[in-house]
């Protein structure tokens, strides 16, 4: 799940409307609306958003923070270290190895 997927969430169950509804409102697939919502798909359009925002009647600092965090919600990352330290190759390579440990005990459990 991204940051962006459990604000939309949120915003839904806040509203008390199913995806299927809501998908239907905001003329898209209720597969694509899942699919945001789990981490499934990368960064919504610049329009989704902007139909999002109408249909929750988001306000202006809360329409910030929501397309700050579909801007942080890339799915698949890529840390390029070519021409940094040792110090952050090795850093980057940690934080990858932690995140996909984590990964396999999200599954065992």
């Amino acid at each position: 799940m991204t940051p962006f997927g459990l604000k939309m969430r949120e915003l839904r169950a806040q509203k008390d409307v199913n995806q299927k509804q809501m998908a239907a409102d905001l003329k898209v697939s209720a597969a694509y609306l899942s699919a945001l919502e789990r981490g499934h798909r990368g960064i919504p359009s610049w329009q989704f958003l902007q139909r999002l925002i109408g249909y929750f009647n988001i306000i202006w600092d809360d329409a910030e923070e929501l397309q700050k965090l579909a801007a942080t919600s890339h799915t698949r990352v890529v840390v390029d270290t070519e021409n940094l330290s040792a110090s952050a190759t090795n850093l980057a390579n940690c934080l990858s190895g932690q995140i996909q440990n984590s990964r396999k005990l999200s599954v065992m459990n």
